[in-house]
């Protein structure tokens, strides 16, 4: 199964190479958050997109504009102008701003009843990913993965199943969120923003995560389908794991338990030991817990060659993109993939005793034949993907 076409939006900027310059450059994107008041929150900054106000097709809410682009770039990418497809989507809080927009017309006297039933048919996820598979010709069934924080990337995962089962030739599959008051506001209150707005994965001093919101696309295929069209494969995807830990609500467990299972899932069905591993995109929140309990899933799944196994977390750049967040990060492994270049860790003073393996700090130029996703949600959802560049192994 291959990737033959790739589309990212992220408040590094939109489309595959502008972002593929912010990360290689080692570039940072946070800025004051001006989609909402947050006078009354401790944060005021996150990974918000500069998306324009207009040139958008239909009746779309802002998270599901950032997906349309990402998706187009992605079919463009693979030669392609819609089609009969399936279409897999991970969100986590999807039109949330719409249903905001109902709660605060609930409260206004003269509220028209005709305007709140609008808001509530466009609030369902389904009927947006309804529209921009329309505005992209794209025919198929549509799915929805809604596992917050490892939506996108279970989307992907699952869209892969679809074709290696060959019950689909070809998915377009991503994720994608936008920022909303509520979530922001609930991050917040749950303490887990860092105060500063800046996060820092994997430092010893780490005080938590910062919110951003963008899209990532890809369209997988089958290596036949690809060469009958004479598609230029991007990567493959060999390998993706899923499991859930029962530990906690919003807590990890200390081990890492059901990220040992993902990885070591994703690397059994892509036939690599760990060693094999050129890099890891780590989910590498900035959160206390969070950040020891991956570190100690990837020591146990390493083993002898942790110290050899490169990792960063390109939050430290953007933000988490929950739903999006997994589907962001696979674009951005393919992008080290294509250039041989590896994203950095970013802001990172003193790194925790955790990493016994060797997070890169600074963007580096290096020889990347595989890498390796982690994503992980509250909830306890975990998945891992494993992209391959073709020729290289």
């Amino acid at each position: 199964m291959v990737v033959t076409g790739a589309g990212i939006v992220s408040p590094m900027g939109t489309g595959f190479a502008e972002n593929a310059a912010g990360f290689r450059a080692g570039r940072a994107a946070f800025s004051p958050v001006t989609l909402f008041d947050v006078s009354r929150q401790r944060v005021g900054s996150a990974g918000q997109v500069d998306l324009p106000d207009k040139g958008f097709p239909g009746r779309m809410d802002r998270g599901t504009r950032m997906a349309w682009l990402a998706a187009r770039e992605a079919l463009a990418d693979a030669g392609l102008s819609g089609g009969r497809m399936p279409m897999m989507v991970g969100t986590s809080a999807a039109a949330m701003p719409i249903g905001e927009d109902y709660y605060r017309a609930a409260h206004l006297v003269g509220t028209s009843r005709r305007a709140q039933l609008h808001r509530v048919e466009i609030y369902q996820v389904q009927r947006q990913m309804a529209e921009m598979a329309r505005q992209l010709d794209v025919d198929g069934r549509i799915r929805i993965v809604s596992n917050a924080c490892a939506s996108g990337a279970n989307a992907i995962g699952q869209g892969f199943h679809l074709v290696r089962s060959g019950r689909a030739e070809r998915v377009l599959a991503g994720g994608y969120d936008a920022l909303c008051q509520l979530v922001f506001a609930g991050f917040d209150a749950l303490q887990a923003l860092s105060p500063s707005g800046i996060p820092r994965p994997f430092d010893a001093a780490r005080d938590g995560l910062a919110l951003g919101e963008g899209a990532g696309f890809v369209v997988i295929e089958s290596a036949e389908s690809a060469k009958s069209r004479g598609a230029r494969v991007i990567a493959e995807i060999t390998g993706y794991g899923a499991a859930t830990d029962v530990h906690h609500l919003t807590q990890p467990h200390p081990g890492g338990d059901a990220a040992l299972v993902t990885m070591r899932a994703a690397c059994a069905m892509a036939g690599v030991p760990p060693e094999e591993i050129d890099y890891i995109n780590s989910h590498g929140t900035g959160t206390p817990l969070n950040d020891v309990a991956e570190g100690n899933a990837i020591r146990r799944w390493a083993g002898e060659a942790v110290s050899r196994i490169k990792v960063s977390s390109t939050k430290s750049a953007t933000g988490h993109l929950l739903g999006g967040a997994g589907a962001v990060e696979s674009v951005i492994c393919l992008m080290a993939l294509e250039g041989q270049w590896l994203p950095a860790s970013l802001h990172v003073r003193e790194p925790d005793e955790v990493c016994v393996f060797d997070l890169v700090r600074e963007p580096r130029a290096a020889v990347v034949r595989r890498v390796l996703t982690n994503s992980f949600g509250f909830g306890g959802a975990n998945a891992t993907l494993i992209f391959e560049k073709e020729g290289m192994a």
